[in-house]
């Protein structure tokens, strides 16, 4: 992937939902233009979700997804209206598309309910107007409901403002880093050559974190973990102050014991925990490692698939390190992408990635999942950080962090 390319978790999510013929599918491929999806009279043509990544005008980059029928019956059906319904997850804005010839059902009831539950931004769009008689145009903005034709295209840029005004927010958006820096100011990640990476490519966090300090007209210095003291001694002569050292958690404890106390350190992890919106939780769940007990169940998560290698961080690397720090046996439990259980009481810990490939909407579900159940949860920098008795280092830049963190060690 480019630095120019914008990633699946950056990108608004927009999940089309709704009943078998309601019309979603040709919805879909109205509003972005092109044939993405099967158009079919026979009900449940789409049986699992489509995602497509794409640029959609007035809003920028999104990821488009078309869902099955909400509606759908038997055994295979029921496991297609789950899978329906967890795409909401991960849905920044819903668009219930309703066939306009039956009017809303008790299925599109409870889809609505469901999107006030999980407090998605949602639109009614009324499908097939070139159907009705004397059909109504958009309504007054803030009401959220409109009649479209996707054979037609009636009204389909009036839908697409209505999908970009629910997107866009004022909210200020967090940086993974451009906010700890400015202007002129040095900052080293030091890199590992990670064997997962594709050859000839650095690995997303890393990707984004570069393009972030260069938008915020700040230097970025590359370095393995082998040439950090080389490269911070020649910095010194020439009266360069870094601003920040970022490392790979992998190697944190040779960063730390190579980087002065009085530059600020932390981990790519670290940032886009705090990115993705869960680091205060992380911090706060890492304590549960002490209290670990033989047989105590852990799930570790991964965001993405790839290819594991022999000495591969979540189902190698953390395991035998958590094991060597609590001195414990644990249960371990792994998944990858989109898997993510409902059911999680059984585990004492969710030890979660950095999430990069996830959009901040789904980390915080599968957080707020795993707070609503009593179950801590964390993140490999976090878990690392503390294991090696440098987190409070890592998280000094951050204030409210830091306090918690104060605050604990008072109480202990």
């Amino acid at each position: 992937m480019g630095l120019n390319e914008t990633p699946s978790g950056e990108r608004v999510h927009i999940g089309f939902f709704g009943r078998r013929n309601a019309g979603k599918s040709s919805l879909v491929n109205a509003v972005t233009g092109q044939d993405l999806v099967i158009v079919s009279d026979i009900k449940g043509t789409t049986t699992d979700p489509v995602y497509k990544a794409m640029e959609l005008l007035p809003l920028g980059p999104v990821l488009i997804i078309d869902t099955p029928g909400i509606d759908d019956e038997g055994p295979l059906g029921e496991l297609r209206v789950r899978r329906a319904k967890q795409v909401l997850n991960k849905t920044d804005v819903a668009v219930l598309v309703i066939d306009g010839t039956v009017g809303k059902t008790p299925a599109d009831e409870d889809l609505i309910r469901l999107f006030q539950d999980k407090q998605v931004k949602h639109i009614l769009v009324y499908n097939k107007m070139d159907l009705l008689a004397g059909a109504p145009g958009p309504v007054a903005p803030g009401e959220h409901e409109i009649y479209v034709s996707a054979a037609t295209h009636g009204n389909i840029e009036a839908l697409k403002e209505q999908i970009a005004a629910l997107a866009l927010t004022e909210e200020p958006k967090l940086r993974i880093v451009g906010d700890l820096i400015g202007p002129g100011d040095f900052v080293i990640l030091v890199v590992p050559i990670d064997k997962a990476a594709p050859k000839g490519r650095l690995i997303l966090p890393q990707q984004q974190t570069i393009r972030d300090i260069l938008e915020a007209d700040g230097a970025a210095i590359v370095v393995k973990e082998l040439e950090l003291r080389e490269v911070l001694e020649r910095l010194v002569p020439i009266g360069k102050k870094l601003a920040l050292v970022i490392t790979d958690s992998q190697v944190f404890a040779k960063v730390s014991a190579d980087t002065p106390m009085d530059i600020p350190l932390t981990s790519f992890s670290i940032l886009f925990a705090r990115y993705k919106g869960f680091l205060l939780p992380a911090v706060q769940g890492v304590k549960v490692l002490d209290e670990l007990q033989d047989g105590d169940r852990i799930l570790i998560c991964e965001g993405c698939t790839h290819h594991r290698q022999c000495d591969d961080i979540g189902t190698v690397k953390l395991p035998r390190w958590i094991k060597n720090y609590t001195g414990k046996e644990p249960a371990w439990n792994f998944t990858s992408g989109v898997e993510f259980p409902e059911d999680l009481s059984s585990y004492k810990l969710i030890l979660h990635c950095g999430g990069c490939m996830l959009n901040e909407r789904e980390l915080r579900y599968r957080q707020k999942c795993a707070q609503d159940q009593k179950v801590a949860f964390t993140n490999y920098g976090t878990t690392i950080a503390y294991m090696q008795g440098i987190l409070k280092r890592s998280v000094a830049m951050f204030p409210h962090i830091a306090a918690e963190l104060e605050h604990e060690e008072k109480e202990d």
